[in-house]
């Protein structure tokens, strides 16, 4: 008894459906490392940006409050539009060797340092990598006041 030739298209299909199905999780979870990698680089910048205009512009008005000038508004709000949940950056005056000052954020004068510290949680879009939960991008810059 001689059997006609036998069709692999069946197996092929569900070989296929295997492999893509991996190919395609590990090809989104490559995006969304990326996005991880983009919004961390993008707190690191925008901490870097907020500190130089604030140092240059530390405030304006009276009383005078350290980050409340229309510069740094302005960068703030730049850095928002780029950085997707960018949170609002807190400022102090610390000595160059990073304790607090003796003046308060109202009285930083040349001499002193200005801190920023920034806030960028990312939430992965991934099934695995969300399982991980939200991750926090924190990041500080510290620049002296001009």
């Amino acid at each position: 008894m001689s059997r006609g030739p036998r069709s692999d298209h069946g197996q092929s299909v569900v070989e296929f459906a295997l492999v893509v199905t991996i190919f395609l999780m590990v090809l989104m979870a490559v995006f969304d490392l990326g996005r991880g990698i983009y919004q961390y680089n993008g707190a690191s910048q925008a901490a870097r940006e907020i500190a130089r205009v604030t140092s240059v512009h530390p405030c304006s008005g009276t009383p005078c409050t350290l980050g409340s000038s229309p510069q740094t508004a302005q960068v703030i709000a730049t850095q928002k539009g780029l950085i997707p949940n960018l949170g609002t950056p807190t400022f102090s005056c610390v000595d160059i060797d990073g304790s607090p000052s003796t003046h308060t954020t109202a009285n930083c004068t040349v001499g002193d340092q200005v801190k920023v510290v920034i806030l960028a949680p990312y939430s992965p879009i991934t099934p695995l990598m969300g399982l991980s939960g939200t991750w926090n991008f924190q990041s500080t810059s510290t620049v002296a006041i001009q």
